[in-house]
């Protein structure tokens, strides 16, 4: 019973209105994060809709909480709500920009690069097992690895192992859900094996 009240709640939560979502311009969403984690998720930067409710992938078209959950990083879906959670499992979320914009085509190259130099120093600090950046487009841009594909990189950021993924919007209608849950399997295959090695 107790379960399912906290589900409830999660679900009731008050939607943000329009006029919210409008205001949510330039805000930032704070990042879940501490040191040792096996994954920290790096998404490109919070859309309005996650800023104006101040979760990470906040919109209900947005994949990721299904994604990971499906994949296996979490034994049951969380709600955007209880994004903080994810530090149990070690795992954590932070942005390349911090600052929300309606799309993120609305990011200038030099705001990526400038947010790739930010990034690194974070990583370095926290110390994360792998980096997992979810949007091609933009990790190109900012890293300036122009062929980089899904899966594990060569390079490292910080000294963490660097992962790419595609971006679990729903807008993202070239990866299909099970395409989408196989890839991010890989990366929780990949974690185990470390964690069986060390």
């Amino acid at each position: 019973m107790g379960r399912m009240r906290v589900y409830l709640k999660a679900n009731l939560m008050r939607r943000p209105s329009k006029e919210d979502i409008a205001s949510a311009k330039d805000k930032t969403v704070p990042d879940v994060l501490a040191k040792d984690l096996n994954v920290l998720f790096c998404g490109i930067n919070p859309g309005l809709y996650s800023a104006a409710m101040g979760y990470h992938f906040g919109r209900p078209g947005n994949r990721f909480w299904k994604v990971i959950h499906l994949a296996g990083f979490t034994p049951r879906q969380l709600q955007p709500s209880q994004q903080a959670e994810l530090l149990r499992f070690c795992l954590g979320i932070t942005n390349l920009v911090p600052r929300a914009t309606a799309t993120a085509g609305q990011l200038a190259p030099a705001e990526l690069m400038q947010g790739a130099a930010g990034l690194e120093k974070k990583v370095a600090l926290y110390k994360p097992k792998f980096v997992a950046f979810l949007g091609l487009g933009a990790y190109r841009s900012a890293f300036g690895w122009k062929n980089a594909q899904v899966g594990l990189q060569t390079h490292q950021i910080g000294g963490s192992r660097v992962w790419l993924l595609p971006n679990p919007s729903g807008l993202n209608a070239y990866y299909q859900l099970n395409d989408l849950v196989g890839l991010y399997q890989n990366l929780v295959e990949a974690v185990s094996h470390l964690d069986y090695r060390q």
